[in-house]
């Protein structure tokens, strides 16, 4: 059985624990990942961007379990971020350095579309006991699953 990365709920614990410790939380994004929305005139020259998310430097902010969103100002201007958690490469305290890096992770393969499984009406096993009191067969139509 395949399971959801828990890189988000890592993310998430990290978050609360840092700010929780009175630090500041940072996030380093792989800028350069599919979907990111960021502002790339402070993206690094190895392709990196590191974001402060403490409560009192963003709004809006939603540490959700595909993606990272938020509305931060740089330069004075806000600026909505989007960021999928597979492109975070670490959160950590900005005071210390403690937390958390994480390797690279390729964006998720979009889920396959499932067929709809087809029902039919098909005759119930014949039982010859099962016969009403009129003497008529009592077989009903019944559905099944056909795949």
């Amino acid at each position: 059985m395949s399971m959801t990365s828990c890189k988000p709920y890592l993310i998430r614990a990290h978050y609360e624990w840092i700010v929780d410790n009175d630090c500041t939380p940072y996030l380093i994004v792989d800028a350069y990942s599919d979907g990111v929305s960021v502002p790339q005139q402070y993206v690094n020259k190895d392709g990196q961007i590191i974001l402060n998310v403490s409560p009192n430097a963003v709004m809006s902010l939603d540490l959700g379990t595909e993606a990272i969103t938020f509305n931060a100002r740089f330069g004075g201007v806000p600026i909505d971020i989007y960021v999928p958690c597979f492109a975070v490469l670490g959160i950590y305290a900005r005071e210390n350095g403690r937390g958390m890096m994480f390797e690279l992770e390729t964006p998720p393969e979009p889920p396959e579309p499932t067929k709809p499984k087809k029902a039919t009406i098909a005759p119930a096993p014949s039982d010859s006991n099962n016969s009403s009191k009129s003497g008529q067969n009592s077989t009903r139509p019944s559905l099944r699953v056909i795949k």
